[in-house]
C-alpha cells in the first residue's frame, strides 16, 4: 500500500473526459502525490499516460439510478493509499495541497462543510441543501474528502455501503422532508454520521479547509440567476493556467460543476503547459 495519493471516480466518456482534466491540474499545481482513477470504463492511451493507476471498480454493478451513488462508497476498498484525498472529476486543483494534507492528518476521515463562491464568499444559501436544512443533516461535501484506511474508517464505510443499498428505507427514516427523489452521496454521507454520532469527528464547521470554490449558479449570492453560471459571468484561463472568473482569480479548488465548462482548448492548455 502506498502512503498517500489522490483519487478520482469517474464513469461514463465524458466524465472520463472530466477526470483527465482534474490530474492535469493536480500535477500542473505541483501536487506532488501519484494520482489514481477509478472507473468501470475502458480509458483511452491518451488519458492512460496521466495516471499512476488505472483501478476497476470492485464488485461492480450497474443501475438504472445514479451509477456514481450505487459505487462511490467502493473508493475506501479501491484506494491503493494509506491517505487518499478523494475529488469529484468536476474540479479543477489550483493549488498546492500540502497544507490540506498537513491539516486533514489529524483525522481519520474529513469533509469540508464550508464552501465558497468565486469571490471567496461563505456560501450561506441552501437551495440546492434544502434537504438537509429541513431534516437537520450535517451539510457534509463529497466533492473533496479525505480519509485514511483505519478500523474506524472502515466501519464508516461499511455503514455507508449498507444505506446505499437501503437508501429508500434510511431516506424515509433520517430525510423525510425534502425526500430525494434519488441516492446522493452528500445526503448518504451524512445520514451515516448521524447513525454513528461521529459529525464532529469527521468535520470541523470552524475551518476552511480545503478552500472549495462551488459553482452552482444559485450560490453565488447574485440577485438575479441564470440555470447555468456561465450564462452569467466568463471564464478565463491564460496560457500560464491562471483561471479567472470574471475578473476573479482563482487559487483553491475550483469545482465548475458544468459539464459544459470543459473545452479541448482548456485542456490543450494544460498539456502544452506541462509539456513545455
Amino acid at each position: 500500500m502506498q502512503a498517500k495519493g489522490f483519487v478520482i471516480f469517474a464513469e461514463g466518456e465524458e466524465y472520463i473526459r472530466q477526470a483527465y482534466l482534474a490530474c492535469l491540474s493536480i500535477v500542473a499545481s505541483k501536487n506532488r502525490y501519484p494520482v489514481s482513477l477509478i472507473t468501470s470504463d475502458t480509458v483511452s492511451e491518451k488519458y492512460r499516460d496521466i495516471f499512476d493507476n488505472i483501478i476497476d471498480i470492485p464488485w461492480y454493478k450497474s443501475s438504472e439510478t445514479d451509477l456514481c451513488a450505487e459505487n462511490r462508497w467502493k473508493i475506501y476498498h479501491a484506494s491503493p493509499y494509506y491517505e487518499t484525498i478523494v475529488l469529484d472529476s468536476d474540479v479543477l486543483v489550483l493549488q498546492d495541497l500540502e497544507q490540506f494534507w498537513n491539516f486533514a492528518n489529524n483525522y481519520d476521515l474529513y469533509y469540508p462543510t464550508n464552501v465558497f463562491t468565486y469571490r471567496k464568499e461563505k456560501i450561506t444559501s441552501d437551495y440546492y441543501r434544502k434537504a438537509f436544512t429541513a431534516n437537520n443533516l450535517p451539510n457534509l461535501y463529497n466533492a473533496v474528502h479525505y480519509f485514511k484506511k483505519t478500523d474506524w474508517t472502515k466501519h464508516f464505510f461499511e455503514w455507508v455501503e449498507t444505506v446505499t443499498h437501503n437508501w429508500e428505507l434510511f431516506y424515509g427514516h433520517f430525510c423525510p422532508l425534502k425526500y430525494p427523489k434519488s441516492p446522493s452521496m452528500d445526503i448518504t454521507t451524512a445520514i451515516v454520521s448521524k447513525i454513528l454520532h461521529c459529525d464532529t469527528k469527521i468535520t470541523n464547521q470552524l475551518q476552511e479547509f480545503p478552500q472549495l470554490v462551488h459553482m452552482k449558479a444559485k450560490c453565488q449570492n447574485w440577485k438575479t440567476t441564470k440555470s447555468k453560471w456561465q450564462d452569467r459571468i466568463g471564464a478565463y484561463l491564460t496560457e500560464d493556467l491562471e483561471l479567472k472568473i470574471g475578473n476573479h482569480r482563482q487559487d483553491t479548488i475550483f469545482h465548475y460543476t458544468e459539464k459544459d465548462f470543459v473545452t479541448d482548448e482548456m485542456i490543450g492548455k494544460y498539456e502544452k503547459c506541462l509539456n513545455r
